[in-house]
């Protein structure tokens, strides 16, 4: 058996001023802001162009059309049902290692020649500025294309005791159908995670990327047929997505479905498929990461300044459009004062604006629709909370929310439990005597279960956190924020509201996308029905 290489996690660049990744992004930048580029329909490796045209603009400067994308319609969808079938008999023919070549070189061709051009088609298309980018669409899907296919070796390593008279094995075959995966705008790298994880193990996909995000989407799949990703192992079919999931689900050969987004289409993607269970060919796998409300919790012993960065990055990176980030906070009352201080100073420095330029912290949120509501929920806490900080919106060049800070009295306050996905972070302040009650709250307060962090230097109340707080977050951290998984380290997702905890960049997703067959071989098999007990006394 040849073995797959000791993945180790990529180191994100620096881009301080005047290194070469710098020159080269900004040029990129520069190259790809001035293009308008046409993006098309790929079914079996084939473009098609539908003519039913939706457009990409920069959420910063909502007048600058970056691309033109063509639509799917329920023709084209059955169409990439059948390319991927078709591919499928091919592709899972395959070995693992033939396949995962195809993802290793992937990973080299994005450390290498392409690591500028998604980059620049991530900050402009979904307003990541250069680290936040960074860290996404570079670093976190190389790891995902190198740590996956090390995974898999080790799940197909996972075999049943053989003996002298009988071999056994496990054969880890692909689903048998196709798998819908359904990806969202927010991370370049889960978009390229979300179909490739299942193609990995064999299968074939049909993918319909965000339409806020198919500016990258679309540079993910021209990237994977550089690396020779076979026609037909993934489609890349963009358009209405009620429509494109209502197609998908009512075929029978649907095998799985890998998505990221939000709760509530998360649901309705389940419902359907319950009401169609029985024209399955076998019961599809759903693996879901949706929504958060993701929280700090700090203890009286906890460091200010730590606690003070990790809400204010926490909360604002990237707009606060991560599943991950921190929205909700618990203070305890002697510390509050210096907290909301320091966390008020940071928000008030964070640069806001076009994220081609570098000092840029925060871009704009990503569309009209998201900016409107996130002006709602502020509006809701002028007039029942109380903004400490921010709050204020501007949409006449770009989708900009200004860093927030909201402070409340009420623990069950709309704020603490519904999912906001902006720059807004919502404080209540605790009694420092109400330590272990606080705790409660958490788990009580959001239906979400996503993220969540704890800070203090006392390590029982670290011990007292980790264990009341067991089902508030698959993914929990001390003395650090509630954001920044990393493929390999901390393997990502949640449970409860916040999706089938499945755990993204593991090999526990892998496990997912395959279906066991044990295969005894017996060397000397009986060649008499009766068992030597039956003799005669």
């Amino acid at each position: 058996m040849t073995r797959v290489p000791l993945p180790v996690n990529d180191p994100n660049r620096s881009y301080l001023p005047g290194s070469p990744e710098r020159n080269e992004l900004k040029a990129r930048l520069t190259a790809m802001a001035g293009e308008r580029i046409d993006i098309p329909i790929v079914i079996g490796g084939r473009e098609i162009r539908s003519g039913q045209i939706g457009h990409v603009v920069m959420p910063h400067d909502h007048q600058h059309v970056l691309a033109d994308w063509h639509m799917a319609s329920t023709e084209h969808v059955s169409q990439a049902i059948a390319a991927a079938l078709d591919a499928q008999r091919e592709w899972a023919s395959r070995s693992l290692e033939d396949r995962a070549g195809v993802f290793l070189k992937a990973a080299e061709l994005l450390t290498t020649t392409w690591r500028a051009t998604l980059n620049a088609a991530t900050m402009l298309g979904q307003s990541k500025t250069v680290i936040q980018a960074e860290i996404d669409a570079a670093s976190e899907l190389i790891d995902f294309w190198r740590f996956n296919p090390y995974f898999a070796r080790d799940l197909y390593d996972e075999q049943p005791i053989s003996t002298d008279a009988a071999s056994n094995r496990t054969e880890y075959r692909p689903l048998e159908g196709f798998v819908y995966a359904v990806t969202p705008f927010n991370f370049t790298s889960i978009a390229g995670n979300l179909p490739t994880a299942p193609a990995l193990m064999g299968n074939t996909v049909v993918w319909k990327p965000a339409s806020s995000a198919v500016v990258s989407g679309y540079y993910v799949m021209r990237l994977l047929e550089a690396a020779g990703l076979p026609p037909g192992v993934i489609n890349f079919v963009p358009g209405d997505a009620t429509q494109i999931s209502r197609v998908l689900l009512d075929s029978p050969d649907l095998a799985g479905v890998h998505f990221t987004g939000s709760t509530a289409v998360f649901d309705g993607l389940w419902k359907l498929a319950g009401e169609n269970l029985s024209r399955y060919r076998s019961y599809p796998r759903l693996v879901g990461e949706t929504g958060g409300k993701d929280f700090i919790v700090a203890h009286p012993s906890a460091d200010v300044q730590a606690l003070a960065v990790a809400i204010a990055r926490g909360g604002c990176e990237y707009q606060g459009q991560k599943c991950s980030a921190a929205s909700r906070i618990y203070v305890p009352r002697s510390l509050w004062p210096e907290v909301r201080d320091r966390v008020v100073a940071m928000m008030r420095d964070m640069r806001m604006g076009d994220v081609s330029d570098f000092r840029t912290f925060l871009g704009a949120v990503i569309d009209g629709k998201a900016f409107d509501r996130i002006s709602g929920y502020l509006d809701d806490a002028r007039r029942n909370a109380t903004v400490v900080q921010g709050g204020g919106v501007n949409g006449e060049t770009g989708y900009f929310v200004e860093p927030t800070l909201v402070e409340t009295s009420d623990p069950g306050y709309r704020l603490l439990r519904e999912e906001i996905f902006g720059p807004v972070v919502t404080a209540y302040v605790y009694p420092d005597a109400r330590w272990l009650e606080t705790l409660k709250t958490i788990d009580e307060t959001s239906p979400y279960a996503l993220t969540g962090a704890v800070f203090a230097t006392e390590h029982a109340a670290v011990q007292e956190a980790t264990n009341a707080l067991r089902h508030a977050a698959g993914n929990f951290y001390v003395n650090d924020k509630p954001t920044g998984a990393v493929v390999g380290q901390q393997p990502f997702g949640g449970a409860r509201r916040s999706g089938t905890n499945d755990k993204a960049g593991s090999k526990m997703n892998l496990l997912r996308w395959v279906s066991a067959r044990t295969i005894k071989e017996t060397f000397s098999p009986p060649r008499e029905y009766r068992y030597p007990y039956m003799s005669e006394e």
